[in-house]
């Protein structure tokens, strides 16, 4: 077996050697095989990423730019993301096992992010207020200012994509960024940071990339007192806490954290697609996404046609290497996350749901972290599975009589990121869209997003919104400067 590469921080526009001795390796999902090892960041090396994150920025090099010149740079991303498209792609299928029909994709559409924010760069303007302050002789305008140096931490699951809802409008607003990946996936963003600075032209220290654990990597990052915004995907419970401590340094936060999403399907909905779209919001990325519908709400009148279909769909769903793309599903990302799967799984059927198809490992497969598609029915809302996220390729088939009542069932959650409708009749639908508590909503379809519409969760799904007008906006602060044209104080004991 061969040595795995050895790699490094990349900080200040170049590769750093970590000031701590602990590495961790970087396996394979489908066989098991480390291929890589990257160190276990200290607290000593995240000062460093923030220093030159904050020299870059004060920099002429960078804070210098004009937003025409940020957005040149923003342009030459998006090339150097298409020229290494395969490549950046592998790295993505190697580190979490998701497909590479999926990571291809999703690589190949980030130049779009880029130049989008490229444009917004170009096109942000101030304002001029016309207030009415000393009889209107008074001149106010409104300007935009970048936050500074962002502190990002980002999950496993597509590391790419998340990186680049943050990125993007960072460097679109004037901000520079330090960036803790997950310890699983890091190194995509290590050869994504070397590819922007030596091939893009980005000046050095504008993206500095910190491998490491949440402890003492990341919570050194969200907590850093050089650091002016924190950006943050992943968990709600980690979300909370990072939340605090931004709370606490009266910086903002960024968060988009967990779902439950519900996927709800009429008896008038296309069986056919509803079925496929149910497929691809939870089995498609083998249930390890966010926005997984993972909630499966199905009226009475057809509930035993459609998990009979379900089923039959579920079971002709092709395992196997997701290098390969004929494979339709690869293996849990690492075994921890394959045992919690499995403990849903089991507690599912002790609280009384029944397991329709699934539920275990495939003998036939290679590591410890393949799992069939399970489908879960009889359960009820209050159910455990019904309520956490699970994080895998199991779906909840919940049953529902009327409109009214699908409204309640879905929106009796914590969380709030997503929901699909599947329905012929659109008044239907938009009286649901308007009803669900979610941040996105999908009417006869599932798991798109545009980089120019806004995606965020409500209640415990998070805080801010990512991607279009409004993804620009948490990475810039907002002056107000007023000048005076009578030439005159005014009374100083009144305000006004």
């Amino acid at each position: 077996m061969a040595e795995p590469d050895t790699y490094s921080h990349f900080i200040g526009g170049q590769h750093v050697v970590s000031d701590g001795d602990e590495r961790s390796e970087v396996s394979y999902p489908y066989s098991g095989e480390a291929w890589a090892s990257v160190p276990v960041g200290t607290t000593g090396d995240v000062d460093r990423a923030v220093e030159a994150a904050r020299d870059a920025f004060e920099s002429e090099e960078w804070g210098g730019l004009l937003p025409s010149e940020r957005a040149d740079l923003l342009q030459n991303i998006a090339d150097v993301i298409e020229d290494h498209t395969d490549e950046l792609a592998a790295m993505e299928t190697r580190q979490n096992g998701k497909l590479i029909r999926e990571m291809r994709s999703q690589v190949q559409g980030l130049g779009d992010w880029y130049r989008y924010y490229a444009a917004q760069s170009r096109t942000m303007e101030d304002r001029v207020v016309p207030v009415e302050n000393k009889n209107g002789e008074m001149f106010n305008y409104v300007i935009k200012e970048p936050r500074g140096v962002v502190g990002a931490v980002t999950p496993w699951n597509s590391p790419l994509l998340l990186t680049t809802f943050k990125l993007a409008p960072a460097l679109a607003a004037g901000c520079t960024f330090v960036h803790k990946p997950s310890m699983y996936t890091p190194v995509s963003a290590i050869r994504f940071a070397e590819l922007l600075h030596e091939e893009a032209g980005l000046p050095a220290g504008v993206y500095n990339v910190v491998t490491g654990e949440g402890t003492p990597a990341g919570s050194e990052l969200v907590s850093h007192d050089q650091v002016d915004k924190v950006a943050f995907t992943g968990s709600t419970e980690v979300g909370r806490e990072i939340g605090g401590q931004a709370g606490k340094d009266l910086i903002p936060a960024s968060l988009e954290l967990g779902g439950k999403s519900p996927n709800v399907v009429f008896p008038d909905a296309n069986l056919d697609n509803a079925i496929n779209g149910v497929i691809k919001g939870i089995f498609a990325a083998t249930g390890q996404t966010c926005l997984a519908g993972s909630r499966v709400f199905v009226h009475d009148d057809i509930a035993e046609e459609f998990v009979e279909r379900f089923t039959d769909r579920a079971a002709a769903i092709e395992l196997g290497d997701p290098m390969n793309p004929e494979t339709e599903m690869g293996p849990v990302a690492f075994r921890d996350q394959w045992e919690t799967d499995m403990e849903y799984i089991e507690l599912a059927q002790e609280e009384g749901a029944t397991l329709q198809f699934g539920g275990s490992q495939p003998e036939d497969l290679p590591g410890d972290c393949f799992l069939e598609p399970t489908i879960l029915v009889d359960v009820e809302n209050e159910m455990t599975v019904a309520q956490e996220e699970i994080f895998g390729p199991v779906a909840s088939v919940l049953t529902f009589s009327s409109e009214r009542e699908v409204v309640s069932l879905a929106n009796e959650s914590e969380f709030g990121l997503a929901a699909g409708i599947w329905t012929e009749d659109m008044r239907r639908a938009h009286r649901m869209a308007s009803e669900l508590e979610a941040g996105t909503i999908w009417i006869n379809e599932y798991r798109t997003l545009a980089y120019n519409s806004p995606f965020g969760g409500y209640k415990d799904s998070g805080l801010g919104r990512e991607n279009g007008a409004e993804g620009l906006e948490e990475y810039l602060k907002t002056k107000s400067v007023y000048k005076d044209l009578s030439g005159e104080v005014s009374d100083p004991f009144k305000l006004g």
